[in-house]
């Protein structure tokens, strides 16, 4: 029996307990005007109705290829689907957002014309749970490689994951997604390819990124901002020809550890001063553990900009204990 024709896409989406947004998800993939692609979906072990979800769809659209498996959490899924892929382009995407229909063809032009680009993300539009409109103040991802490289210098946005198109083997290369950035795995993954290939956006808005309350990005911001810190300091190690020492490791050390992981002091205080920037307006970082990395860091001579406004914002969380403390703590310190 013949194996079917090689597609031009891969499609990879990973998908646990995502029944409230999942059939808009795939029906806006399914909608793409450029339809050489196989679609990858990947049930991490749900316990909703994801599962007879997918099957439906697959019944009904042969390109689909559902995967079922037990939960291993969202780097191994990523891993899997990029191991199972065929085609030479993966085009990732969430559960919860939706595809512009020209996004894969215009994706697939800018990477056929522009062979010295690996990855291409699009702009995207913030909607809330509700597809309405979700106001966000931060810079436009950049649209060429030189302003990816700026947008690092800057901390700004890079590339929206569930946006992006990749060259498969140019991923591969780099060891695709590594355990130990859980919950920034996309951002590891960009600034280790930006030593092999250029990384840029299209101008045009391709996905509808949606913004909701239990979104995993906003349920574990504390341990997304501290890799985040982490990845951008072994971006710099290899920027300047030193070893990367996250390269082989499955989960970071806790903070206090990181010195000792670079071999020099005070990596551990630059970390926990990102965190603090990151989490001033946080309503889950400051109700977890992140809320105690603010505190060391002011105990540690950090900087007080935005704090008091975080003091009345813990305030308004039903927080008034930790309002108390990071007052008292602005005061002594």
């Amino acid at each position: 029996m013949t194996s079917p024709p090689t597609p031009a896409i891969s499609v990879a989406m990973s998908v646990y307990n995502g029944e409230r947004f999942l059939a808009e998800a795939i029906e806006s993939v399914l909608g793409q005007r450029f339809d050489n692609f196989e679609f990858l979906i990947l049930d991490d072990g749900s316990s909703d109705t994801t599962r007879d979800i997918i099957s439906a769809y697959a019944a009904i659209d042969q390109r689909i290829r559902p995967i079922f498996r037990e939960n291993r959490g969202l780097v191994a899924s990523l891993n899997q689907l990029l191991a199972e892929s065929r085609a030479p382009l993966v085009a990732r995407m969430d559960a919860d957002d939706i595809c512009h229909p020209d996004r894969f063809g215009l994706q697939k032009q800018f990477l056929d014309n522009q062979p010295e680009y690996g990855v291409v993300g699009t702009r995207c539009f913030d909607i809330d749970e509700n597809g309405a409109p979700w106001p966000l103040n931060a810079a436009p991802h950049p649209l060429t490689h030189e302003g990816f490289l700026q947008a690092i210098e800057h901390n700004e946005p890079l590339i929206c994951h569930p946006s992006v198109m990749f060259r498969r083997s140019l991923v591969l290369g780099v060891g695709g997604y590594h355990g130990a950035f859980r919950h920034c795995e996309d951002l590891d993954l960009w600034l280790r390819l930006a030593t092999v290939t250029k990384l840029g956006n299209l101008e045009d808005s391709l996905l509808r990124y949606r913004h909701y309350a239990n979104q995993v990005s906003s349920r574990h911001a504390t341990e997304s901002q501290t890799g985040a810190a982490v990845a951008k300091l072994a971006y710099h190690e290899r920027q300047a020809g030193r070893p990367d020492p996250t390269a082989n490791l499955e989960k970071l050390p806790p903070i206090d550890g990181l010195d000792a992981l670079f071999g020099r002091e005070g990596v551990a205080r630059e970390v926990r001063a990102a965190l603090a920037r990151g989490l001033l307006y946080s309503h889950a970082g400051l109700r977890d553990h992140g809320f105690e990395a603010i505190i060391h860091h002011l105990r540690d001579g950090g900087d007080h900009d935005g704090m008091w406004r975080t003091v009345a914002r813990l305030v308004r969380y039903g927080e008034p204990v930790r309002a108390a403390r990071l007052a008292a703590t602005l005061v002594t310190s």
